[in-house]
């Protein structure tokens, strides 16, 4: 029989040959030389508390706390246009909508430093939709021509003060933004066509094409400067982000059999995506309710995140084993110490090993993504570990955008992408010969096709973050499958957000009970005209009562023998003539030479975001009032107009593809009026025209739905059919 002291002696032998991949909190030794130990039966465990992880905790949380705090304060109380990726406010105004402030200096100033806190503060959000709305911000800014404010204005630049070149140039600056956050000059080209723009001429091309050569360029400059590490992060790789292409070139290959592994990809981030877009609308919602009632509870949602976050990011990577570090492959290290190559994180475990969980909690996004994109590295990860992630990158993903804070959703969705690619791969086992890292990039690709709704920009913009063609063929097949299937679900998530916001974004396809209608039916009244010598006082009068932006201008006599539609002025033009104060003493014309010599093209120049005048700035003597103006100088007299009875799909086709901002309608017969009304932006919106004409309400387009009847009846004949074959 032992003594006390021997048992002790032989736990603590048996303690330190335990395995070392025991997390540190269960490897206390129970003690034996206790009184109750000594003296009673079943002795119960005793461990001491350790309070330098605790301390660890706050350390980590309240520093994330305070970072997202930070982004959030500036974003709520300085500029709210700046939350979030930006990428539906650059859609809705490359369609059209000139929203309030998306482009100002401020607006630029709070994304970039919010965007740097955000994503620092380990809250699951990107950086690339942030940056696609940074290169707008500067291209908006640069076609301004400066600021006369403070003097710093370029005679040249006021050729793009207008509403068509500004348009060119957001596109171009949104393009450049993807290609500095992927280093992918052609992926930003496909990006801005085929995700942002409605409109896009041939010489947009070669403009895109070398802005983004010239991005790829000055980051290529930066990086060797930076390489000596004086730039933090920077200087590190190259252009390339996850090179799959130099290492274990055979593990990327793949045959006819691997194709039905590449279709549950595609179906898997299909259903995902979907089902990502579903919950990401449902928790804007309540987001939105919760930040309309003041700067204080936008704040408080963005600490309860922030917090959470924090919790699951240090709290989660406990529940992983200790793995050694890898001896074999890419990432292994020569002294053993794989920590060190700032890829895997040592965190609770001993020397020489590594906690999986936490080396991708604990991460930033570009190293979690490179290690799960690395090949020869199947045995790296535990299953477990892969559902763990996938179910808190996930889930955080959804819960994290909607935070008043300039965020992103493309890295995330790369990344959870990225898990649970690795995580099929693993559960197919030896019935799939593909690397888990190829796997892992096309469950990426699958899954930002299943919530993005992209193909040719992501297919791009994946083979040059991975340089890698060969997986060309599998990407491919991944999109067009995952967007496929997810399109019968619902639309893209920055569709459903355009909607969500209320921007009026026109969509490319006429809905079918447009061709049902004419114009004249959605039409709204009354009509406001002015002549073509009109008195003061009745156009203060008018700008004061309505919220029109253009009204037509109808001459009568006698400066007409009848009634005729000459043109069409803006409100912004007639703000410029009543500040000038250029009025006529009687109703009559004015000459050109009048006109020519107090007036010049820049009094008229399109006004940067948020600086436009109104009408309240306007302040007229009684006499003023009584005086007369000119219109004919300041009239567009070629508008474009469409008769009454034209079909409303075809005016849907003209207004969106010539970029209209007002389409006026004129009567079929000759003995009405000379303009019937003007159509608009909201004229053609749904809602509007549903609100006029519910009992089109059946004639919507219809989304394709899985029917449970219907796929079981499929199903049934698919194996009829198989067992017939046999």
């Amino acid at each position: 029989m032992s003594s006390p002291l021997e048992d002790v002696s032989v736990g603590m032998e048996e303690e330190d040959q335990r395995p070392l991949n025991r997390a540190l909190l269960h490897r206390s030794a129970t003690t034996n030389a206790s009184q109750v130990a000594m003296v009673g039966s079943n002795p119960c465990p005793i461990e001491s508390l350790d309070y330098d992880y605790w301390t660890a905790f706050w350390v980590f949380a309240g520093c994330n706390l305070a970072l997202l705090l930070l982004a959030s304060s500036i974003t709520a109380f300085l500029s709210p246009a700046a939350g979030g990726s930006g990428i539906p406010e650059v859609k809705a105004y490359l369609n059209g909508v000139d929203a309030p402030n998306i482009f100002s200096l401020r607006t630029l100033a709070v994304k970039v430093v919010g965007n740097i806190a955000a994503v620092s503060s380990s809250l699951h959000v990107g950086k690339a939709g942030p940056m696609v709305h940074t290169g707008a911000c500067i291209a908006a800014i640069f076609g301004q021509g400066g600021s006369r404010k403070y003097g710093l204005t370029c005679r040249w630049l006021r050729y793009f003060k207008n509403d068509r070149d500004r348009r060119d140039l957001v596109t171009i600056g949104a393009g450049a933004g993807v290609a500095a956050a992927f280093r992918a000059p052609v992926g930003g080209v496909l990006f801005a066509l085929e995700s942002l723009s409605s409109w896009w001429r041939s010489a947009l091309i070669w403009r895109s094409f070398f802005t983004t050569a010239v991005v790829a360029v000055v980051l290529r400059l930066f990086i060797e400067l930076c390489g000596t590490g004086r730039c933090g992060m920077f200087g590190r790789g190259g252009l390339i982000m996850y090179d799959v292409s130099t290492v274990f070139d055979d593990l990327m290959t793949y045959h006819l059999k691997d194709i039905p592994t590449v279709i549950l990809i595609g179906v898997t981030g299909a259903l995902l995506g979907g089902l990502y877009n579903f919950l990401m609308i449902k928790v804007l919602r309540l987001y939105n309710a919760i930040n309309e009632r003041g700067g204080a509870h936008k704040l408080l949602l963005a600490a309860t995140v922030s917090i959470v976050t924090s919790c699951c990011v240090f709290g989660l990577p406990w529940l992983a084993p200790c793995r050694p570090c890898p001896t074999t492959g890419p990432l292994s290290s020569p002294d053993g110490t794989c920590h060190a190559l700032n890829r895997f994180r040592r965190f609770h475990c001993p020397k020489g090993h590594y906690n999986d969980l936490a080396s991708l909690f604990l991460n930033i996004n570009d190293d979690a993504i490179r290690n799960l994109y690395s090949t020869g590295t199947n045995d790296v990860y535990h299953p477990v570990s892969m559902v763990i992630f996938f179910v808190a990158s996930y889930a955080l993903g959804v819960l994290s955008y909607g935070v008043v804070a300039p965020s992103g959703l493309f890295v995330p969705i790369i990344l959870t992408g990225a898990t649970y690619g690795r995580l099929v791969a693993m559960l197919l086992g030896g019935r799939s010969g593909l690397d888990h890292g190829l796997v892992a990039i096309l469950g990426s690709a699958s899954f930002l096709g299943g919530t993005l709704r992209m193909t040719v920009s992501v297919c791009v913009i994946i083979l040059e973050l991975t340089n890698n063609l060969l997986l060309l063929p599998l990407v491919m097949l991944v999109l067009l499958i995952s967007k496929t299937v997810a399109d019968s679900f619902n639309s893209s998530i920055y569709d459903l957000i355009l909607r969500l916001k209320g921007l009026p974004h026109l969509d490319g396809h006429a809905e079918p009970y447009m061709r049902q209608l004419a114009v004249g039916d959605v039409v709204a009244g009354p009509l406001r005209s002015f002549g073509g010598v009109e008195k003061v006082g009745n156009v203060v009068h008018t700008l004061r009562t309505t919220g029109h932006h253009a009204f037509p201008v109808v001459d009568e006599p006698p400066f007409s023998p009848a009634p005729v539609l000459y043109g069409l002025v803006l409100r912004a033009h007639l703000l410029v003539l009543l500040k000038k104060r250029e009025f006529l003493v009687a109703p009559e014309r004015c000459p050109k030479e009048y006109v020519a010599e107090r007036f010049q093209a820049e009094d008229f120049d399109k006004r940067g975001s948020g600086k436009q005048d109104t009408i309240a700035d306007v302040v007229l003597s009684p006499e003023e009032m009584e005086m007369y103006v000119d219109l004919h100088p300041f009239t567009n007299t070629s508008p474009y107009t469409v008769v009454e009875t034209m079909s409303l799909a075809k005016a849907l086709v003209l207004f969106r593809e010539v970029g209209l901002r007002h389409l006026l309608v004129v009567p079929k017969a000759c003995d009405r009026s000379p303009v019937v009304g003007i159509l608009t932006r909201h004229d053609f919106m749904p809602e509007h025209i549903l609100e006029l004409h519910p009992v089109l309400l059946r004639s919507r387009w219809k989304r394709l739905r899985w029917q449970r009847g219907a796929m079981a009846k499929y199903f049934r004949s698919l194996i009829v059919w198989v067992a017939n074959s046999g």
